[in-house]
Parts: structure tokens; C-alpha cells; sequence
């Protein structure tokens, strides 16, 4: 099989493309995946680099999302069979053409939706279905305001919280971006580089600020949006791309009854894996009826890697960035 292989750690430089030997049939409870196109994120930068969590030692192949044929089926599978396709999860080995999941891992793409798309969905769509609705508790009418609004779990925010009733703001660093966002659903979108407060608290009017904010940037970002919340608002904490944590005053957080909340989709699902599996049905069923779709603005060829993870750390992706082939 072909792959891309991170040969060392460092920036989009370390990848070349390799002629490996296919994996091994899979085992029981797997399934092997022809993968015909895979999504490039920002955890695949920080891993280049040897700085995520999960910090595997080089050679190894990146990616972790992914879409496909299954071409072979481990004893015990009944659920899938070879020739089906699927959207599938790998904890590494997405920049490959083949690759083993577990069945659990994979799930059925809806009608209508390509291969390029179902490759990037489930990650982005179930952290904000996640975030919003189970941990922030979103209402219809609620003011939502989304951070890294033009990104892709930004606008799968957008998408989650609209069809959710909710009023969003978004922000967002060019016009370009910005205009994804409104046409992705948003009420309002906002340039947040020289600060925000003023002019969310003026699109807020009497409601004096948002019920929830949706951020993944973190630092001084994180700071000024304490001061967007209304009162008994919400802070969903996703990351911190901003730079850093930040370090929220308590007494403010008493005065106006604020919630700092934490989110990370990988915890609760291992906690509760039957929320994550209901989640997901629920997500495809409500991608199979056009309510939901991931928004794709670049697509490389495999042999291209190295150029999709630098669209990437260049801030010039709006949504997804996908590899095919």
C-alpha cells in the first residue's frame, strides 16, 4: 500500500510518501478499510511536531479520520461486510490507503453524503453536538457566541447550534472567513482581533451579553469572553490554540454566576461510550436529511500531504482540509 509517513518529528517537511506492505487481515472485531480520502487537522500538526498527548515515536503514519471501502472483515463483524462504505476512525495510520478499525469505529454513510465528506464529519459534528447541547445545555433562543467560528469544528458549532434554535455570533479573523460563517447560518460575524465585548454586548441589546461561549482558542481570548457572558452564562472550554490556558477570576465567576466547563469528546465517550454511540446515530441521521454537512474549502492529492498540513498551519483552511486518494 501507499502511505505518508512522519519520518521524523518537525513540521510538514518530515512526511514523504512510502510503498509499505498492506496490513494484516484484521482481527476479531475489526475491519480492513481501502481509505479513498482522510481529513487533515490540527492534531496531525502537534503530532508532526511530538507535541500532542498521544506522542508516538517516528516512523509512523498520521491521521486518524477517514472514509472508505471495507475490503475485509474480522471474525465476529456481522455489522459490515467488504464492498460497504464507511467513515472510520483510526487512532494512526489515515494517511494510508489501507487500514485496520475496529467495527465500533466505523459507521455507514448517510445517503448523499461523498466519501471527502463523511471522511471529516463525525470528529467536528459530534464535538459541537457534544459541547453545545449536552455539556452547555443549549435552549432555543439562547445567544450562542463561537470562537474559531471559520474552522471545522467552528462550523459545525454554527450548524449544531442553529438547528438548535439558537442566535450565534461568530468570530472570525478575515472577510473571507467571516462570510463562511454567515453562510453557514450565523446571525453575525465579527472580527475579534482588536477586541469584542463591546460589540457582542451591543448585538446582545437587553439580554447584556451570550448564554454560552464556544472556545477553542484560549489565552487572552478566553478573558475578554468571561466579560460576553450573561448572567448564569457558560464557557466551553475545547483548547487553547490561542497559546495557552487561561486562569478565570473567581470572583467574577461568582458575581455573575458564570460555568467554565470543560469538553473533550475523547473522555466522554470512553466514560459513557453508549452517549457517544447514540450521538452518532442521531448525527447521521440528521446529516442523511441535509441538516448537517461538513464544509470542505481544500482537497489534496495523498501524495500532496506535506502541502495540506501547511494550508493548515497557515490559518488558510475554512472548515475541512481533506487528502483523497
Amino acid at each position: 500500500m501507499k502511505a505518508v509517513v512522519c519520518e521524523a518529528f518537525g513540521g510538514p517537511e518530515v512526511l514523504a510518501l512510502r510503498e509499505l506492505p498492506d496490513p494484516s487481515p484484521p482481527g476479531p472485531g475489526e475491519v480492513q478499510v481501502r481509505i479513498a480520502a482522510r481529513g487533515v487537522q490540527y492534531v496531525d500538526v502537534l503530532m508532526l511536531a511530538g507535541k500532542y498527548q498521544f506522542r508516538p515515536e517516528p516512523p509512523f503514519i498520521p491521521g486518524n479520520e477517514a472514509a472508505g471501502e471495507v475490503v475485509a472483515v474480522g471474525p465476529g463483524v456481522t455489522r459490515f461486510k467488504p464492498g460497504d462504505p464507511v467513515m472510520n476512525r483510526v487512532r494512526l495510520g489515515a494517511f494510508g490507503t489501507l487500514a485496520n478499525s475496529r467495527a465500533e469505529d466505523c459507521d455507514p454513510i448517510p445517503t448523499g453524503m461523498s466519501l471527502e465528506e463523511a471522511a471529516v464529519f463525525r470528529g467536528a459534528h459530534h464535538t459541537a453536538y457534544h459541547a453545545l447541547i449536552q455539556r452547555g445545555r443549549l435552549e432555543a433562543g439562547d445567544w450562542v457566541l463561537i470562537h474559531g467560528a471559520a474552522g471545522g469544528i467552528g462550523i459545525a458549532a454554527i450548524q449544531v447550534a442553529k438547528l438548535f434554535g439558537a442566535k450565534v455570533i461568530a468570530t472570525a479573523s478575515t472577510d473571507e472567513k467571516r462570510r463562511a460563517c454567515l453562510d453557514e447560518g450565523a446571525d453575525y460575524a465579527i472580527d475579534y482581533r482588536a477586541g469584542f465585548r463591546d460589540r457582542v454586548k451591543e448585538l446582545t441589546g437587553a439580554h447584556d451579553g451570550v448564554d454560552i461561549c464556544y472556545d477553542p482558542i484560549g489565552a487572552h481570548v478566553f478573558d475578554e469572553s468571561l466579560r460576553c457572558l450573561a448572567f448564569g452564562g457558560r464557557i466551553l472550554v475545547l483548547g487553547f490554540l490561542g497559546g495557552g490556558p487561561s486562569t478565570p477570576r473567581t470572583n467574577y465567576l461568582l458575581i455573575k454566576c458564570l460555568e467554565v466547563i470543560g469538553v473533550r469528546l475523547g473522555g466522554a465517550t470512553e466514560h459513557k461510550p453508549e452517549v457517544g454511540r447514540a450521538n452518532t446515530k442521531l448525527l447521521l441521521e440528521l446529516a442523511g436529511q441535509g441538516k448537517l454537512k461538513p464544509r470542505i474549502s481544500h482537497r489534496f492529492p495523498l501524495e500532496r500531504a506535506a502541502d495540506a498540513v501547511q494550508t493548515v498551519i497557515d490559518r488558510k483552511v475554512i472548515g475541512k482540509a481533506v487528502l483523497i486518494g
